[in-house]
């Protein structure tokens, strides 16, 4: 376990991840598949802002039994026969008040449920008396979430161009369109959660859910930064293939990722406890509980989804077919008996130099380990040294001049 641990750190793990994408195609498609069916099957559990309803509201200061979020759901419920939607204590102190948020109520039912809140707890006015005046209701329209969500898919379209043209001058097409497939995935299966669950969805979900595509997109530009470095000069080499190289570079990220995603998901889990446990705020919650689903679902694309994809695009491309078939050709021939376990270009002392020189140059750009010239390789400069080298008396100096 140690071993395992210290490998992870160091970045050489070599956890073969690329080696295993169909693995995660296949999971990550089944996964896909799921959440879409449930959005379309069994669609969203939408709050008030997004269906309309009526919202109730009282000074939790109270005169009889405190009013507390179970008391008012509890009265809520014999007084209509459901459930409320929400319950929520806002505030503290004097200030500190109840709201009630349900669907809509007729006239004759919000008559009913004000008189049951007022004759239960006795909210406490402004004169300092209990007094019936203080529990406020009002009619909550459907349309503002409507157009929180337009507003929002709209945001979303200019995003996902923005980074599109970002990543295609900043690194290249295929990685544009990896990190796109990783920013989607994301975006489907957080809706798919909350749609399988049953989350309440609210307009703090939605502004949530854009949120979470720039922590998304951070982990994959990471990798992908990576990939560059360790890839760049790749098709004059033969030292590997572009899905090796592919590899490495998420085996030197994954501690990273791992570590930045564990501290960016603590403010989130902080969110969550101080929104609902002391304030007691629906809108804190409903934000770092769709930023905390968000984050896990990057933190795994970004370095299961991402990069296999970009693996895929690239080796499209015929030149990285032909590195790839090169490497495979001086690895079986290094295996074959004859050699002896010898690196086939040993006896070009030419084309070793000048691949040992890129492998150095690459490791340089991209702290990639190079290797050694061979002791074999560098047996013919060696005599060619020593013949030019002077020996003997010739060779040390006289202190005479020549006449």
């Amino acid at each position: 376990m140690a071993g395992v641990l210290t490998r992870l750190y160091t970045g050489t793990g070599a956890f073969d991840i690329v080696g295993r994408k169909k693995i995660w195609y296949i999971a990550f498609s089944a996964l896909i598949l799921v959440c879409i069916g449930s959005m379309v099957f069994r669609g969203f559990n939408l709050g008030i802002d997004f269906t309309g309803g009526t919202q109730i509201q009282f000074p939790a200061t109270t005169a009889a039994a405190p009013a507390d979020v179970e008391s008012v759901r509890a009265v809520y419920e014999r007084v209509i026969g459901v459930e409320a939607a929400t319950v929520q204590s806002v505030g503290t102190g004097p200030s500190a008040s109840v709201i009630i948020r349900s669907e809509a109520l007729d006239p004759a039912q919000l008559f009913a449920l004000k008189q049951a809140l007022f004759d239960t707890f006795q909210p406490i006015g402004a004169a300092g008396t209990p007094a019936p005046e203080v529990i406020s209701d009002s009619a909550v329209s459907g349309s503002w979430g409507g157009q929180i969500t337009r507003q929002a898919l709209i945001a979303l379209a200019v995003f996902l161009v923005l980074v599109t043209v970002f990543l295609a001058f900043y690194f290249e097409r295929s990685m544009a369109v990896a990190a796109l497939v990783a920013l989607l995935h994301d975006v489907i299966v957080t809706a798919g959660i909350y749609s399988l669950i049953g989350f309440e969805v609210t307009p703090s979900t939605v502004v949530g859910l854009l949120t979470i595509l720039g922590f998304s997109l951070y982990d994959t530009v990471v990798v992908f930064d990576k990939v560059k470095e360790n890839t760049r000069g790749l098709l004059g080499l033969t030292r590997r293939t572009y899905a090796e190289a592919a590899n490495l570079a998420l085996n030197q990220t994954l501690i990273r990722s791992i570590n930045t995603s564990l501290f960016a998901v603590l403010p989130v889990l902080a969110l969550m406890v101080i929104g609902v446990g002391l304030l007691g705020v629906g809108t804190l919650a409903d934000f770092a509980l769709v930023q905390l689903i968000g984050m896990t679902a990057g933190v795994i694309s970004s370095l299961l989804l991402a990069t296999p994809v970009l693996v895929d695009l690239k080796m499209r491309d015929p030149r990285f077919q032909q590195q790839a078939a090169r490497v495979a050709a001086r690895r079986k021939k290094a295996a074959a008996p004859d050699a002896g376990g010898a690196d086939p270009d040993i006896g070009d002392d030419g084309v070793l130099a000048t691949e040992l020189r890129k492998e150095r140059a690459m490791a340089a750009a991209a702290s990639v380990p190079a290797r050694r010239a061979p002791s074999g390789g560098g047996q013919h400069r060696g005599k060619r040294a020593a013949a030019q080298a002077p020996s003997g008396k010739a060779a040390r100096p006289t202190g005479k001049r020549n006449r």
